[in-house]
């Protein structure tokens, strides 16, 4: 599902709007489908040519019959497993029947729905619409999607359905307008290209939703598996030229990713891969995972800056796992009919727990991270996971089961309220079921892996050889599975009672501590010194943020603003909350050596840390009893274990101290 870089557009003000794009304006630049009779596909036309305003404009020709009718608006979005399809924006909604307007009403008890009278006589239903893009950063597609000189042009913002459709039972003949003279990169089969728009092949809805596009003013194409079948590519669009300039190393790390990913699983279910990479400081940054696809959007020098690559190195990796882990083998709870049944989340410590193990396994198996960088990414996980003080009162599986709401939950507080700790924790506890796996196997003198479970559970055809066992070419299909199926795939792999197991690490509560068996077990422990984590320093630079949770139990904002709080913390203790501003530190206007120089003196002198407070326009002085000084997480051998965990990141394709191997190590960053 969605992922957010460890880490909005401004409204504007709309002119009127210009003539929606009509059936004759396209049919004039040769790329319009046949016109619609009963039993043909819906035609749905997107003109995004206003795309840098952050305005998209639909037309849409149902078959219809005489009689009521409904037409929604997608609401339950396929991986942001939520609620999220942004009605709020779309505006214009216009009904007609032969060019004459009908009048429709929304539907009471379901705002997505639209509802009217087609007259008699009548064969088909023209509807027309606008989505204005104006969602906030934890919107995920209802967010950032465009700038001046690119956008993503994500479906499902941009139509509406038939009420009860199966999305596999409904067919949608798509075409786009571009803006003149951007390029355009997607999955979505059949495009041909005709001036500035272009034409799709007829294909079901749950397929269009699931080929988002990305087009732009500066686009460049990677190919990442040349001359090979099927094809993998890095479709990317960037607000600068240069920011396409990915080094050769950076690129071979990326076709890495391809290789590894196939040793992991051991067969392949798609026609083709495309990463559809959007490169802007103007857009919301996360990633959507899609069955030939994903929507990949990061920092506009994501590619060629160090620090902005180390936090970025992740993300492809993440979402390509979610093409076996999500979009092929699904939960059943996660796998509806339609975009109007609600969605069950208890499942998602598989879906996206077991995709966070392993995306970042893979980062580093490929060269996307180094060895160094994988582990103080852990080691952050780790410390936040341990740190986490609503494990008090709230299970890991209820962050699952409440994913819908806490998705959409502010940051202020997330530490008691915990947030969607499926993806962190769990990739702790996947870390503890990979080595008890090598464990138990090596005892048992079958040395197996969670690799074993992965080229099983995740297999084209479960009980197939492996040698026979590729879908590759085929066309994208789902198979469902339960908490039952995991158990019973795992004790296939290693016999061990995997349901308590797994169970205990869901549903426990009151624990003072987060799961480190893993970790430790792989041979390698947390400590922490003054010396700053790698991948938390780089995050705090980026999001311009002070994260103190391990000293002062706080995350402050650049000028000083509370923006988290550990409860039992020595802020929290102090009376420091979200809401509030440190002013000043000991006298000093807060700001990064104010921060150093107080943490540095507390522990040479032994008193508190005072610091001025602005609370609702009222100031206060407050004292923080902290004298640790400054405090950051990083893993450290166990000398007395084998050193299982760089066993797990090991590449299994090429070998970087090998001159001649399929690439070389990236340069330590």
């Amino acid at each position: 599902m969605r992922t957010v870089l460890f880490a909005v557009i401004a409204g504007v003000a709309l002119a009127a709007p210009p003539a929606l794009l009509g059936p004759s304006a396209l049919a004039r630049q040769g790329a319009r489908p046949a016109a619609p009779a009963s039993g043909d596909p819906v035609l749905l036309e997107v003109d995004a040519t206003q795309a840098p305003r952050r305005v998209f404009r639909s037309t849409m020709i149902f078959p219809a019959k005489p009689g009521p009718m409904a037409l929604t608006y997608p609401k339950w979005i396929p991986g942001e497993h939520a609620p999220t399809g942004p009605i709020a924006d779309v505006v214009g909604v216009r009904i007609s029947v032969g060019g004459k307007p009908i009048p429709w009403r929304r539907d009471l008890t379901d705002m997505h729905a639209f509802v009217f009278d087609v007259p008699a006589g009548a064969k088909s239903v023209t509807a027309s619409m606008e989505y204005v893009a104006g969602g906030g950063a934890a919107a995920f597609t209802a967010g950032g999607l465009a700038s001046s000189s690119l956008a993503v042009v994500d479906w499902h913002l941009m139509l509406l359905a038939p009420r009860g459709a199966a999305a596999d039972s409904v067919v949608y003949s798509a075409t786009l307008k571009l803006p003149a003279g951007w390029q355009f990169g997607t999955a979505l089969p059949g495009a041909q290209r005709s001036g500035d728009v272009v034409a799709f092949a007829p294909a079901p809805l749950r397929t269009l939703v699931d080929s988002p596009v990305v087009c732009g003013k500066h686009f460049r194409r990677f190919d990442l598996t040349p001359g090979q079948n099927p094809p993998h590519t890095v479709e990317t669009v960037a607000d600068s030229p240069q920011a396409l300039e990915m080094p050769a190393e950076r690129l071979e790390a990326h076709k890495r990713i391809i290789a590894e990913a196939l040793a992991l699983f051991g067969a392949r279910h798609y026609r083709g891969y495309s990463f559809l990479l959007t490169l802007s400081d103007a857009v919301s940054h996360f990633g959507l995972e899609h069955h030939e696809s994903s929507d990949d959007r990061a920092h506009e020098r994501s590619l060629v800056d160090d620090d902005a690559f180390f936090l970025y190195a992740g993300l492809l990796p993440h979402e390509y796992v979610h093409s076996w882990c999500g979009k092929f083998r699904r939960p059943a709870g996660l796998a509806t009919p339609d975009y109007e049944t609600p969605m069950k989340g208890d499942m998602l410590w598989v879906y996206e727990g077991l995709t966070t193990y392993l995306g970042q396994v893979l980062s580093a198996r490929s060269g996307m991270l180094t060895p160094e960088e994988y582990r103080e990414g852990l080691a952050a996980t780790a410390a936040a996971m341990d740190s986490r003080s609503g494990r008090e009162w709230r299970s890991l599986q209820d962050t699952a089961d409440a994913a819908q709401i806490l998705y959409e939950s502010s940051p202020a507080w997330s530490n008691w309220r915990r947030a969607t700790d499926f993806y962190p924790e769990m990739e702790l506890v996947w870390l503890e079921v990979d080595t008890m796996i090598r464990a138990l196997s090596a005892k048992a003198g079958a040395p197996r892996t969670l690799d074993d479970f992965c080229r099983s559970f995740f297999a084209a055809e479960p009980g197939k050889p492996r040698a026979e066992n590729d879908a590759s070419g085929r066309a994208p299909s789902v198979s469902t599975y339960t908490a039952e199926d995991v158990w019973a795939a795992l004790g296939a792999v290693a016999e061990y009672p995997w349901k308590d197991f797994l169970d205990e690490r869901l549903t426990a509560v009151g624990s003072a501590r987060g799961p480190l068996d893993g970790l430790l077990r792989s041979g390698w422990k947390v400590e922490y010194t003054e010396e700053p984590n790698a991948r938390i320093k780089a995050a705090d630079g980026r999001d311009k943020t002070f994260t103190l949770l391990y000293s002062l139990g706080a995350v402050f904002g650049e000028e000083g603003e509370v923006r988290d709080v550990v409860v039992g913390g020595p802020a929290a203790r102090a009376g420091l909350a979200p809401g509030m501003k440190v002013v000043a530190l000991r006298g000093r206007k807060f700001g990064k050596e104010a921060v150093a120089d107080a943490l540095a003196q507390a522990k040479a002198d032994g008193k508190p840390i005072e610091c001025i407070v602005e609370n609702a326009e009222r100031y206060l002085t407050i004292g923080v009893e902290y004298t640790g000084g400054a405090r950051w997480p990083h893993l450290v051998r166990d000398e007395a274990r084998p050193d299982m965990l760089g066993e797990i990141i090991r590449p299994k394709t090429w070998d970087p101290k090998t001159p001649g191997a399929a690439g070389k190590a990236p340069k330590k960053r």
